[in-house]
């Protein structure tokens, strides 16, 4: 495993998962979420985002964690060896992605280029609960479809279906020295 793409719904915990890889493996976290977030929460033009993505997967090893669908996938898998997909519950995410939001509020946490949660956000049609609601679903029907087709490639895919079982692997990696 040298170039990793880490994959899953909002609230999966796939920058945790990515960082603890990265230092497992010894090698660059790329978060996207990052690379796309701006000051006051704007998005990069499309083109400016794919020209960092590109830079940052440019290197021989990474562990890169994000969806971005058609705005970075391609960029992305075209050079990984490994795609690991944290597919977890609809409950666990909620759980996740709501603690994280009241955390991120109540501390005042910054995230994503000095970014902060806002009351007005986690109750707008920008909330990230309402967001893992609507893509949740999506992503369980299109990624065994897109994984089937990577391994077909000749890429590894690892499908890690609670956090018990990611910090289960985490752990035999790091005892492995895989």
């Amino acid at each position: 495993m040298q170039r990793i793409s880490i994959i899953g719904t909002s609230g999966s915990g796939k920058t945790t998962f990515a960082g603890k890889l990265a230092e497992i493996l010894r090698v660059p976290h790329i978060e996207l979420d990052s690379l796309n977030w701006e000051v006051n929460w704007m998005s990069a033009p499309k083109e400016v985002f794919r020209s960092r993505v590109r830079e940052a997967v440019n290197s021989d090893r990474w562990v890169v964690d994000g969806n971005y669908g058609n705005d970075a996938r391609d960029l992305i898998w075209e050079r990984a060896d490994t795609i690991v997909w944290l597919n977890y519950s609809l409950p666990v995410m909620v759980y996740r992605v709501v603690r994280r939001t009241l955390r991120r509020l109540v501390f005042g946490e910054e995230c994503c280029n000095g970014n902060r949660e806002s009351l007005r956000r986690a109750f707008s049609c920008e909330s990230i609960v309402l967001w893992v609601f609507q893509t949740y679903r999506r992503r369980r029907a299109e990624y065994p479809v897109l994984l089937r087709a990577m391994e077909r490639r000749g890429v590894r895919t690892v499908k890690i279906h609670s956090p018990k079982e990611a910090n289960r692997w985490l752990a035999w990696l790091a005892s492995s020295g895989d």
